[in-house]
């Protein structure tokens, strides 16, 4: 198998399931006739501001994005390269794309309210404040899974936080010249895209280095700031300016590995249970959830599409673009992400490992976390194999491909970051309404937008502070594809309650995603919490009672979804 067939295979398959399956749902589940959005008919200025459908794609899909395409796919290789890209392509098409773009117009149906709401509208109303405190709990762990690994690139690759904090200067310029001085659109969009590559150009010129429980105090501070300020203010901007480092690192990685025409070298297949989770064995199935999370499927990408995206969507017609082709999009990314590994990473690894690893399937599901560190972890094996696919290939210069690639996935992973805190204020002031009416004091001040910024980012960059990223991920992964399965239930109830379709298509793989993931958190919580008790005792209680309580309240909420209220 090459890398040609591959791309050019999932670039047919996204395709064709876009033009048919996607203009489906939006015609026999959403199209129900154009109704003014709630950026137009709620109107506030901080949250709720109508975006241009390309510069709303750009904030979907970095928030929705991260580091999550990127890591998950790189630690599932353990297994071997095809079953994690099976895992990516029936996700995307079956789960994944249906559960964002429902999420998001059910939302706009809905005064852009979250998809935990909705649930308490058309499951129980018990169920919809139960799922806020459910979501709240998975937001941390995303505070902590994301800031960890942006954490570890900001310190192996001191170029990239100085580009960043460049590019969020150059956000604000763009910002200003959009909403402020209102430029022609096409203007501001050139002279973002020269900002942006200034941006990268003197990142590489002027490195910035610090600890990383430094990065973990500034990620901390930035995270409470981006969260509470106006939308249009950095998030609109600087997201759009993410939307064209997504498309120039796509063009030039698709180019790359096509023209190449090379052959997959890792194995296809080692082992069903190889060391993907703590070194202990990890069964593929139910365990490959906790792994691969948003670029295949992700529950998280409800609560953008719910929280933020629909807020801001200006027509109901853009719903499909954004909500179903970020989706494919970011299954794309994961795609690409797989082949540049399987074809050029024994190019990056020193030569030694590469010895070791080629000696058998067992051999290299043993070695290749080991191996993959050695190289700066799941980002660091990625942008260096992207970067030697760029440069054998396409003859660019390595060491900026890697700085590319490293902020490529350093600006999606912080969008995801600041993003999640916004979403986790919402949520948090949703839980905080039964006590609005009897203690109003209290509740005006949990509920202000910076003391609501501060408490998950506070709980979430504290699960962060060790660095323990290879054990929050999968807590976080799993946390996210059980979060997927119930919203996936909610939009399912949505389409058969209140637009009267049939739903089959949409409940039964919400219902296999719920028995995967939660048999795969079960065995997370007997077989890998344990052991990272003895490595650092308070994040593993803070850890593991976090997946206890969801666990828990994911049996009550699918209890209450096959008994809900009789309306």
């Amino acid at each position: 198998m090459n890398t040609t067939f591959i791309l050019i295979t999932g670039l047919t398959l996204y395709y064709l399931i876009y033009r048919f399956y996607g203009r489906y749902l939006e015609r026999t589940v959403v199209n129900k006739g154009e109704h003014e959005t709630p950026a137009h008919r709620l109107y506030d200025n901080v949250d709720f501001i109508p975006a241009n459908k390309y510069v709303l794609f750009g904030h979907h899909f970095a928030s929705i994005a991260g580091a999550a395409p990127i890591v998950g796919p790189v630690i599932a290789m353990v297994w071997g390269w095809l079953p994690g890209l099976l895992w990516i392509w029936f996700g995307n098409i079956f789960i994944g794309a249906v559960h964002d773009y429902l999420s998001l117009m059910s939302s706009v149906r809905y005064d852009g309210h979250s998809v935990q709401w909705i649930a308490g509208r058309v499951i129980k109303k018990r169920t919809g404040y139960l799922f806020s405190l459910f979501v709240f709990f998975v937001l941390i762990l995303v505070v902590a899974a994301f800031g960890s690994i942006i954490g570890r690139i900001f310190v192996k690759e001191a170029a990239v936080p100085s580009a960043y904090i460049l590019k969020i200067g150059a956000a604000l310029v763009l910002g200003f010249l959009m909403y402020r001085l209102r430029i022609n659109f096409f203007l501001a969009t050139a002279i973002g895209i020269v900002m942006l590559a200034a941006a990268i150009v003197l990142g590489k010129a002027f490195p910035l280095h610090a600890g990383y429980q430094t990065w973990m105090i500034v990620f901390f501070l930035y995270i409470i700031i981006a969260a509470s300020i106006p939308v249009n203010i950095l998030l609109q901007p600087r997201d759009y300016l993410n939307a064209w480092l997504l498309i120039a690192g796509l063009v030039i990685g698709g180019a790359a590995v096509v023209i190449a025409f090379r052959p997959m070298t890792l194995p296809a297949f080692t082992s069903f249970s190889a060391p993907a989770i703590g070194g202990l064995p990890t069964p593929f199935w139910p365990v490959i959830p906790l792994i691969i999370a948003c670029g295949s499927l992700s529950g998280f990408h409800a609560m953008v599409a719910s929280g933020t995206t629909s807020k801001q969507l200006s027509r109901e017609t853009e719903g499909l673009f954004i909500g179903y082709g970020s989706m494919l999009t970011e299954g794309f990314l994961s795609t690409l992400v797989i082949v540049c590994i399987g074809a050029f990473a024994y190019d990056v690894i020193p030569p030694d490992t590469v010895n070791a690893l080629k000696t058998s399937p067992s051999d290299f599901a043993a070695g290749y976390i080991a191996a993959i560190n050695s190289v700066g972890g799941p980002v660091g094996i990625f942008s260096k194999s992207y970067a030697e696919a760029a440069h054998s290939v396409l003859k660019l210069p390595k060491d900026f491909m890697i700085i590319l690639a490293s902020m490529w996935v350093a600006s999606f992973a912080m969008t995801t970051l600041d993003t999640t805190n916004r979403l986790a204020r919402y949520t948090f002031v949703e839980i905080l309404a039964p006590i609005k009416g009897r203690f109003p004091l209290v509740y005006g001040f949990l509920s202000n937008r910076w003391t609501a910024s501060a408490i998950p980012a506070a709980t979430g960059i504290a699960l962060a502070w060790t660095g323990a990223w290879t054990v929050i991920w999968p807590a976080f992964g799993g946390a996210n594809q059980m979060l997927a399965s119930i919203a996936m239930m909610t939009v399912a109830a949505w389409a058969i309650r209140e637009q009267k379709v049939r739903g089959w298509n949409i409940l039964a793989p919400a219902l296999f995603l719920w028995l995967t993931v939660t048999l795969a958190t079960v065995w997370f919580i007997v077989m890998v919490v344990p052991g990272f008790m003895a490595e650092s005792p308070v994040q593993a209680y803070i850890l593991g009672t976090i997946t206890l309580i969801m666990l828990f309240l994911n049996f009550i909420l699918i209890y209450d979804f096959f008994r809900p209220e009789k309306a």
